[in-house]
C-alpha cells in the first residue's frame, strides 16, 4: 500500500513538472519562430498571433496557483508602510545593500561577493516630511521570467511598490538595462509607460464590434479579431483612440496582469569609469550616476525618487493659528481639498462648509475653495467645518 502511494505521488509530481517544462518549451519555440520571421507587411498578422500566444503562455507560467512552493516564500511579504513603497531591482552586486544602508537606518549586509542578500529588507527614507519605504531585494538573475533564482518573489514585490529603483553597474554600460527591462517586461511590469487608451468590453453576442477614432498605422482590424480569438473572444466592443501597435492591444486583453510603474535607472560605480562614460550614461532617459563608495550624487538621487513618486506637501492649520510646517500631509499631485479631507478624517468631507488656501493653488490670500480645489505643494490649507 505504501509502495503504491509512492509510485502515484512520483507520477503526480512527474506530470506537474512537464507540465511546467511544456509551458516553457513553447515559449521558447514561439520566441524562436517570432525570431526566424521576417518583419513585414506580410507576416505581421502571423507575428501578431504569435504575440498573443506567447501572452497567454506566459501568463500561464506566473500564475500565482501554478508558481510551485516557492511562492510567497518568507521575507516578501512586507508590510506597505509609510507615504510610498521604491521596490530596488537589479543584479546581484551592483550596490542595492549599501544603497539601503546610506539611506536608511536599515543595515543590510553587503560584501564583495554575489547574492549577499537572499530576502527583502525594508528600510525607511525620511525626506521632505514623507516616510518612504524602501525595498533591498535579491538580485535576480537572467530567466527570472520563467521562475529562475528568486525571479517570482521579486517582481510580485515589485509590482506593489509606488516606484522601481532599477540598480546597474555603471562599469558594464547599458547592457544591464536592456536584459532587465526584457525580464521585467515578459513578467508583465511595463516601466514609464501609460496603459494604451483603447477602450474594450467583452459582449455576450454580436460579434466583434469594431472601431477607431485615429488613423491606424500598426494593427488591423483582421488583426485584432486574430488576437481575440487566440483568447476565444468572439464578442466582444473595441474602440481605438489612438495609433496603438499589437503589444499594447495585448496588454489590454492581459490588464489583470500588467502593472504600469515608474522606475528610476541608477548607474553606480561611476567613479570606477571615465568622465566621458559617465557623461553618456547620465544623458540616458530616467537615468541617475552615482557612486555609493564615495557617496557621489546621492542627493540628487533622492531628488529623482521623490520626482517620480509625485508627492506633493500640504501644511494644515488652525483657525487663528500658523500653519504646522513641522508635520505635513503627504499627498499624490492633482490632489483636491476632497483627498485632503479624508486623509484627516472622513467626516470633514461631509461637514466641511469651506477650505481657506494659501499656495501656489490659490488666485489670491487666501482663497476659499470648494472641494474639487486641486492643490499643489506646500499649499496651506484652513478646513472651516
Amino acid at each position: 500500500m505504501m509502495f503504491s502511494s509512492f509510485i502515484f505521488f512520483f507520477l503526480f509530481l512527474k506530470k506537474a513538472t512537464l507540465g511546467k517544462m511544456g509551458i516553457t518549451d513553447k515559449i521558447k519555440d514561439i520566441e524562436a519562430e517570432m525570431r526566424r520571421t521576417q518583419k513585414n507587411k506580410a507576416t505581421e498578422h502571423h507575428l501578431g498571433t504569435l504575440k498573443a500566444k506567447l501572452a497567454k503562455l506566459r501568463a500561464q507560467l506566473l500564475d500565482p496557483g501554478k508558481a510551485g512552493p516557492s511562492h510567497g516564500a518568507e521575507g516578501f511579504e512586507v508590510q506597505k508602510f509609510g507615504d510610498a513603497r521604491v521596490a530596488m531591482i537589479g543584479f546581484p552586486s551592483v550596490g542595492k545593500s549599501t544603497i539601503l544602508s546610506e539611506l536608511t537606518d536599515t543595515e543590510s549586509q553587503s560584501a564583495g561577493y554575489e547574492f549577499t542578500t537572499l530576502t527583502c529588507i525594508p528600510g525607511n527614507i525620511d525626506y521632505k516630511g514623507a516616510t518612504i519605504q524602501l525595498l533591498d531585494m535579491p538580485g535576480i538573475i537572467e530567466g527570472a521570467a520563467q521562475g529562475r533564482g528568486k525571479g517570482r518573489q521579486v517582481v510580485a514585490a515589485a509590482r506593489t511598490a509606488d516606484l522601481i529603483l532599477m540598480m546597474m553597474d555603471a562599469r558594464k554600460g547599458d547592457l544591464e538595462r536592456r536584459l532587465l527591462e526584457k525580464e521585467l517586461k515578459e513578467v508583465g511590469l511595463r516601466l514609464n509607460e501609460k496603459p494604451a487608451d483603447i477602450y474594450f468590453r467583452q459582449k455576450t453576442g454580436g460579434g466583434v464590434a469594431f472601431s477607431s477614432t485615429v488613423n491606424l498605422t500598426q494593427i488591423s482590424e483582421r488583426l485584432v479579431k486574430s488576437i481575440l480569438h487566440e483568447y476565444k473572444i468572439f464578442n466582444a466592443e473595441v474602440v481605438f483612440r489612438e495609433d496603438a501597435n499589437v503589444d499594447q492591444f495585448i496588454d489590454v486583453l492581459e490588464s489583470r496582469s500588467r502593472s504600469y510603474i515608474p522606475c528610476v535607472y541608477a548607474y553606480n560605480k561611476i567613479d570606477q569609469i571615465t568622465i566621458d562614460e559617465v557623461d553618456l550614461l547620465a544623458r540616458l532617459p530616467h537615468a541617475i550616476v552615482i557612486s555609493c563608495n564615495m557617496k557621489l550624487n546621492l542627493d540628487r538621487l533622492l531628488d529623482k525618487i521623490w520626482d517620480y513618486l509625485d508627492l506633493i506637501r500640504i501644511y494644515t492649520k488652525k483657525r487663528g493659528e500658523p500653519p504646522n510646517f513641522d508635520e505635513p500631509l503627504i499627498v499624490r499631485s492633482n490632489a483636491t481639498v476632497q483627498s485632503v479631507c479624508r486623509s484627516i478624517h472622513r467626516d470633514f468631507e461631509l461637514g466641511l462648509k469651506y477650505a481657506a488656501v494659501w499656495g501656489k493653488s490659490a488666485k489670491h490670500t487666501p482663497q476659499r475653495c470648494g472641494l474639487s480645489h486641486v492643490l499643489e505643494d506646500e499649499d496651506v490649507i484652513e478646513l472651516v467645518i
